[in-house]
């Protein structure tokens, strides 16, 4: 009898494959995470890609006519700033976030932006029926003849309705629901979500239809299916935020085609997702008022800087290993700068339990942010508030200097549009900065001087 599968054990957190089971997986470490699996013979020798990829020839690259194509515009700004200004035909988005974050909302509302253009839609679910949808776009608001909605989770179906009915934008929702009749595994292991992916990737680059996959984030906060979806796709999205609270941050991890610095910031309505257009006004509309341990920075994201506070919390402890709970913020870097306070400023920061937050659920990474981490601990330990109309700026080094930051114009434009009056930033930023008017700037050379000004 001929032969024409054979089996296999692929690791679901990571999709490692052994020609036996194991009990832990040798790539990821995880336990019991390796589920036996057929794979038919064309599969398993890639048979079906080769011959897709060989009916096209290599050509000089300085060949290659590239038309001047606009970016596809879904009508929300803060979703087309995450994506780098637009779709870009053919591109593969990959949009993850906790259940209940609101991506299917976020989908809906872009595909009604897209069709409210006179362009064609197709919005494939696999969890929800047609009615449910119906019911949910209705309270969105976004009903349009344009938008095409259907329930369905085999793979083949999905691509001969694209063949048929092409779409300019495709949604998937979610990639872990989707399945192939080539391999027998059930729906949401490793091998279906890969193999789906790499279908509705070809697909995406054949026909040039931008097409969104929804997935869902583990309760370690990666995408199920993890790093395997993140190197397939060309950007990704991760959809951040609690769903307890109305503020939604869309964050660009990777994309091919713009910045990855890039974040788009919404506000859960009733009626869905509201871009917020200003969101410094946002992050500092409950800032406590002479409040000690509170400090205004500014960070940039990508191309916009955003003004937040960061509040600080320093109590002293009766146990020999003080607490360090830091949220929002990196959490070495703010042991690196109390480690600077205590030898610099003379802080006995060892006896006092030390918690950091940036209001808003922001997460900031750069270093511009150190002297604002310094005045907003030191406010604290030392009980004084720092002035309202105060900005901070600055990067400090291991000896207790203050460095030059970048775009410090931009944040100090941002800065006084917010009502600021006054700003502290590096002194060799001072030097090389153009004046600018209604706003006090004060040059800092070491965390000493910032602290005497402050204080």
């Amino acid at each position: 009898m001929k032969k024409t599968a054979k089996t296999i054990f692929c690791c679901q957190a990571c999709g490692y494959q052994a020609p036996k089971w194991m009990g832990k997986c040798p790539d990821c470490g995880a336990w019991d995470t390796l589920v036996e699996e057929r794979q038919s013979l064309k599969q398993a020798k890639g048979l079906k890609y080769s011959l897709i990829a060989s009916s096209s020839e290599p050509v000089p690259i300085d060949s290659i006519d590239l038309k001047d194509e606009k970016r596809l515009l879904t009508g929300i700004k803060e979703f087309d700033r995450a994506l780098g200004g637009g779709l870009v035909a053919g591109t593969l988005v990959l949009i993850g976030g906790d259940p209940g974050i609101g991506k299917s909302t976020l989908m809906l509302q872009a595909l009604y932006g897209i069709a409210e253009t006179g362009r064609k839609v197709l919005y494939v679910s696999g969890e929800e029926s047609i009615k449910q949808i119906r019911l949910r776009s209705k309270r969105l608001s976004t009903l349009s003849p344009d938008i095409l909605v259907v329930s369905e989770v085999d793979l083949d179906s999905i691509l001969a309705m694209v063949e048929t009915t092409r779409p300019h934008v495709l949604v998937i929702d979610s990639i872990q629901t989707m399945y192939s009749t080539d391999l027998t595994s059930a729906p949401g292991s490793v091998s279906q979500v890969r193999e789906s992916t790499v279908q509705l990737m070809l697909m995406a680059k054949r026909s040039g239809i931008p097409t969104f996959l929804v997935g869902h984030v583990t309760k370690d906060g990666a995408i199920a299916g993890p790093k395997l979806l993140e190197h397939m796709v060309d950007t990704v999205l991760y959809f951040e935020g609690d769903r307890n609270h109305v503020f939604r941050i869309l964050r660009a991890v990777k994309n091919r085609f713009g910045s990855t610095n890039e974040i788009g910031v919404f506000e859960m309505k009733e009626r869905g997702l509201d871009e917020v257009a200003n969101p410094s006004a946002l992050f500092l509309s409950e800032r406590p008022e002479n409040a000690a341990g509170s400090v205004v920075t500014a960070s940039m994201e990508g191309s916009r800087p955003i003004l937040v506070e960061i509040q600080a919390l320093a109590s002293s402890t009766s146990f020999g290993t003080p607490r360090r709970t830091i949220l929002g913020l990196d959490q070495n870097r703010v042991a690196l700068l109390t480690a600077v306070m205590e030898k610099k400023l003379g802080m006995h920061l060892m006896g006092h339990d030390i918690f950091m937050n940036v209001a808003g659920g922001v997460k900031i990474d750069e270093p511009a942010v150190d002297l604002g981490i310094v005045s907003a601990v030191a406010s604290s330990f030392l009980d004084k508030p720092i002035p309202e109309a105060t900005i901070v700026l600055g990067e400090v080094g291991l000896t207790g200097e203050v460095r030059a930051i970048g775009q410090v114009e931009i944040r100090v434009g941002e800065a006084k549009k917010m009502g600021f009056t006054r700003c502290l930033i590096p002194e060799s930023n001072v030097k090389r900065m153009s004046s600018i008017k209604d706003i006090d700037i004060t040059g800092i050379k070491t965390v000493s001087d910032a602290i005497e000004t402050l204080f």
